[in-house]
């Protein structure tokens, strides 16, 4: 710890003074939400997050997400896909592929020039309607997913949970992984509270929802 961190909390505790930092704090919150994992009331509930968000949803089954996939992307040009990606997921796209891992990364011109990236996800919290990345192989680096200008994230009903805390229990076995969460497509409105989409991030998001 930084000398300057330390004599900041120092200052803090002696603020507070040495009883109060015994306090327990109160953690009444609902950790499990009324819709069950996976079922339909909860992917509706995340679905009409995500549309209001702006990004736009799409069903499908196991033997059609590759054809669901391949249409989204048919005029991407070129598409950046993490290399634990589903194999089967791919099996009728026409675009260009390039492969990105921690290993072999792309490099931002590279990705610069892709029209699009295909990802799954990790989860998904429907009350928020956010879907949050990890970092597994099947999502990629952060990076892959900040700079093509649309995203196309594949995930599985039985990813989608209610509440928040559910999420988070999820990722809490892997703490150190990087976390990316996704609320709709990259937005701002800090500018005269005109909404400007795509300026940190993809201009459109396609969630492609398997059942």
């Amino acid at each position: 710890m930084s000398d300057a961190r330390t004599q900041i909390l120092g200052r803090v505790r002696e603020a507070l003074g040495a009883d109060e930092l015994d306090v327990p704090v109160p953690r009444e919150y609902r950790v499990t939400g009324d819709l069950a994992p996976g079922s339909d009331d909860v992917v509706d509930l995340l679905v009409d997050r995500l549309v209001d968000y702006r990004a736009t949803v799409h069903h499908a089954t196991t033997p059609t997400v590759a054809e669901t996939v391949a249409a989204l992307i048919a005029d991407a040009g070129t598409v950046v896909v993490p290399t634990g990606l589903d194999a089967a997921w791919r099996a009728d796209w026409v675009p260009e592929v390039l492969e990105d891992s921690r290993e072999e990364s792309l490099d931002v011109a590279t990705l610069d020039t892709a029209g699009a990236v295909v990802t799954a996800a990790r989860v998904a919290c429907a009350d928020t309607g956010t879907i949050v990345l990890d970092g597994e192989p099947d999502q990629g680096r952060r990076a892959i997913t900040l700079v093509p200008d649309v995203h196309v994230c594949v995930l599985r009903a039985d990813q989608v949970v209610h509440l928040l805390p559910e999420a988070i229990r999820m990722l809490a076995p892997h703490p150190a992984r990087p976390i990316t969460w996704i609320s709709g497509p990259s937005a701002t409105s800090d500018i005269e509270l005109s909404r400007v989409e795509g300026v940190h991030g993809p201009r459109t998001l396609h969630v492609v929802i398997v059942r």
